[in-house]
């Protein structure tokens, strides 16, 4: 008889930055270390996806948070999620909500109690202010990173607990790069309209074509130099986007660390809505205070 397999091992990921933090609780999700079999293997989805079973999903967040210490016999921190719309609508919370939020973004300086950005591709953006002991999480896709969302909340952040920049830590949680993060001229525009340095969040890759570089001849125009133009694709550096917003908003860029891992490139560890076609879970970005 074959061994029975060992499911995958939970991981957590997260950042030298934050880990020397004594009172943060933090972390990153992967797709690894669950209960959901909609998405192949035991997948840790923490969102409600209409193809995942709701039990399955709560059983994944029970063991999500006993993995961060956010839950115990003695002890269970309130879980705090919003309704994402790509907005720049940002909720200070001090207690767990009787109503669904809506939103992007949430802060507090209530200890145990857990904030929740879901993401599968957008950036999980977790901004933690080491003086005032409090925290702000945040989801920036496009849309909210045109709308300056991780900026947007250090300033609420700044207005409830009088953050200022140079104290704070910030982490940009694993999502799309831009290596895969192919977007439309139109999107680049939106960009360089709204920041001075949007044009060098761009780069282009002329596409290939083997049959054009096998007979040239074929593709021969009338027009200077004789050959039509290959279509470019254009690509977005999300991450650098939301890196540029917090330097511009005054937190050092020593004080800023981004994970290397591309969530597209990387579906065997992490979700990545496009490179499973729409098809699939939602990891967690989660940030929380300790009792003194």
């Amino acid at each position: 008889m074959s061994p029975v397999p060992k499911p995958p091992q939970l991981n957590l990921l997260r950042t030298k930055s934050l880990d020397s933090i004594s009172w943060l609780l933090y972390g990153f999700s992967t797709r690894q270390g669950g209960v959901s079999k909609i998405y192949g293997g035991r997948a840790l989805n923490l969102g409600f996806t209409k193809q995942d079973s709701r039990r399955a999903v709560e059983e994944n967040r029970v063991v999500f948070l006993k993995a961060l210490g956010a839950s115990t016999k003695q002890r269970h921190w309130p879980l705090v999620t919003l309704r994402q719309i790509h907005s720049d609508l940002i909720h200070y919370v001090t207690g767990p909500s009787k109503d669904p939020l809506v939103g992007d973004g949430l802060i507090t300086d209530t200890p145990e109690l857990l904030l929740a950005i879901q993401t599968a591709d957008c950036l999980p953006v977790t901004l933690v202010d080491v003086k005032r002991r409090a925290v702000g999480v945040f989801h920036a896709g496009w849309r909210g990173t045109i709308k300056r969302i991780v900026e947007k909340g250090l300033g609420l952040m700044r207005l409830h607990f009088g953050t200022k920049p140079q104290d704070v830590r910030a982490a940009i949680g694993p999502g799309v790069h831009d290596c895969c993060y192919e977007v439309g001229p139109e999107l680049r525009e939106q960009f360089e309209s709204q920041f001075a340095y949007g044009a060098d969040l761009f780069h282009e890759i002329e596409e290939s074509d083997p049959v054009r570089e096998k007979y040239p001849l074929l593709f021969l125009t009338a027009r200077a130099p004789g050959h039509s133009d290959l279509p470019k694709k254009i690509f977005l550096n999300l991450v650098e986007a939301n890196r540029r917003q917090l330097v511009d908003a005054g937190v050092a860029p020593r004080k800023i660390s981004a994970s290397p891992l591309c969530t597209a490139c990387h579906s065997d560890l992490l979700f990545s809505y496009r490179a499973e076609k729409g098809v699939t879970g939602r990891m967690m970005g989660v940030a929380g205070i300790k009792k003194k």
